[in-house]
């Protein structure tokens, strides 16, 4: 577990531009089993691929994109242990990644980004893969 204070700008990263933090495992299941459209989740972090390229990466395709996802939703992996664990349930069959990002799709994981394929690459990088993923699974079929 780290120190809360240092994890505040980390969490803030985030919910400035409109992510809900799930903190507990309740609210995982209350947010998962309610889930209705589409759902972007971040496993945040508090490595450095999460810093340089998972957050700046998914704060620069929601800026970028037209196509938007219904819900912006994060746990902190190393700081809320049980909706992380409880998150990464619904995240199966992928084996734990911390930073990761999916997206769901009325309750299914339709797309997700493991943390190899976060490291080693840059923030604009992420947000073309995530671009291009938003544009995939989060368009309306009547559009």
């Amino acid at each position: 577990m780290y120190p809360p204070h240092l994890l505040i700008p980390m969490r803030e990263d985030l919910t400035s531009v409109g992510f809900e933090e799930l903190t507990t495992a309740d609210e995982v299941v209350n947010t998962m089993e309610n889930a209705e459209g589409t759902m972007l989740v971040i496993v945040n972090s508090v490595c450095g691929c999460a810093a340089g390229a998972a957050r700046p990466g998914v704060k620069a395709a929601l800026a970028a994109s037209a196509i938007k996802p219904d819900k912006l939703v994060s746990v902190f992996a190393g700081a809320d242990l049980d909706a992380t664990a409880k998150m990464r349930e619904y995240l199966l069959p992928y084996p734990p990644s911390s930073p990761a990002i999916g997206i769901f799709k009325d309750g299914d994981l339709v797309h997700f980004i493991e943390r190899h394929h976060i490291e080693g690459r840059s923030a604009q990088m992420i947000a073309q893969h995530l671009e291009m993923a938003l544009e995939e699974f989060c368009t309306p079929a009547n559009a």
